[in-house]
């Protein structure tokens, strides 16, 4: 079978969750005939009057942005979660409800309007991440927070409202779903092997060299095997951290290196701002030590063939399992070709 893998349908698992995803790759040599759209292009404009993230503006709230020169977050407008609400249930027979508490934040990440990660400097990028660690800091150590989930929605089909560079932070009362599977699969491995799953998995890509896509000093960045997305990617730190405030100096540099390379990889592959959503999976808030969990980030970009089609989850993804087209390591390829220089700065 590993001669064929690339060529003929078969089901790969995910270590991490335990489920499986369906890998068709002949499907990539049918005609395409659906929906196409404008080129996502990169925005010139360093700050703009109407937007409610750039620095000195006024928000819907109607509080007005410090004139910030680095990174800065603030407490959602329109937050999903609320700190305060009555702690009330709902049990009816079958249906089952309770109340749900937490905050949501927005990171600017620059005060640029123009900028997006794979553009700004190593350094930029090395701020942001220093902000993402004193959040989680502080919002993981509060009463009642149990996790914290840093994650970026970038480009309009991806359901970001704003072109302005930035990201969000949920932290809530309940664990959620993906991180409890995750925590129940590794927590099964840490215990039978003393050793973090993804460092194991981490060493055999290495050993393998296939999927992996760019590595420095202390972090790497792959494909994972049993990707869903057609350029689905994962950053994952060499030494074992479960959360993000446990990084280093060091790290963090190396970890801004990593982001700006890939998301540039990423852009040259279409010559487009390439959209995607992003998130860091770590450890739980929840008071337990969590040796097993090994923190990690994961970029699920919508792009299938060009910079005007994307890949949906329709039809027998929504009502049967995950499947892809493009393999693991054919998505490797594409990405790993790309040139670490930004295509806007050839042009």
């Amino acid at each position: 079978m590993e001669q064929n893998i690339n060529q003929n349908p078969h089901r790969r698992f995910n270590i991490l969750t335990g489920e499986w995803v369906l890998v068709s790759p002949h499907r990539t040599k049918r005609p395409w005939q659906g929906k196409t759209e404008e080129l996502s292009k990169i925005s010139k404009v360093s700050y703009d009057e109407d937007c409610y993230l750039c620095p000195g503006n006024k928000r819907a709230s109607g509080d007005i942005n410090p004139n910030y020169q680095k990174p800065f977050s603030f407490i959602n407008d329109f937050s999903a979660l609320f700190s305060e609400v009555p702690n009330e249930k709902v049990e009816i027979g079958l249906l089952r409800a309770e109340a749900e508490i937490g905050i949501c934040k927005v990171v600017c990440f620059s005060p640029n309007h123009g900028l997006t990660l794979p553009i700004m400097k190593v350094e930029e990028i090395a701020s942001v991440i220093e902000l993402w660690k004193h959040e989680f800091s502080v919002l993981g150590s509060m009463k009642d927070i149990n996790y914290v989930q840093i994650f970026e929605n970038k480009g309009a089909i991806m359901g970001c409202s704003n072109p302005h560079p930035h990201g969000q932070i949920w932290a809530q009362k309940s664990i959620p779903e993906e991180v409890k599977k995750k925590t129940i699969r590794q927590k099964e491995y840490w215990d039978t092997h003393k050793k973090p799953l993804l460092l194991t998995y981490l060493d055999q890509e290495l050993e393998h060299k296939e999927r992996i896509l760019i590595e420095n000093n202390h972090f790497v960045a792959l494909v994972p095997y049993w990707a869903i997305w057609p350029y689905e990617t994962m950053i994952i730190p060499k030494r074992n951290i479960q959360r993000i405030d446990q990084l280093t100096k060091e790290e963090v540099i190396s970890y801004a290196e990593i982001i700006k390379q890939l998301t540039t990889k990423y852009d040259n592959i279409f010559k487009t701002s390439f959209p995607y959503s992003a998130g860091i999976h770590q450890a739980p808030t929840d008071g337990l030590n969590h040796e097993e969990w090994q923190m990690h980030m994961a970029f699920y970009p919508p792009l299938l063939r060009s910079s005007s089609i994307k890949k949906f989850m329709v039809g027998y993804e929504m009502f049967a399992n995950p499947q892809r087209d493009v393999t693991a390591e054919q998505a490797a390829k594409t990405i790993k070709e790309q040139p670490i220089e930004h295509y806007s700065l050839q042009l």
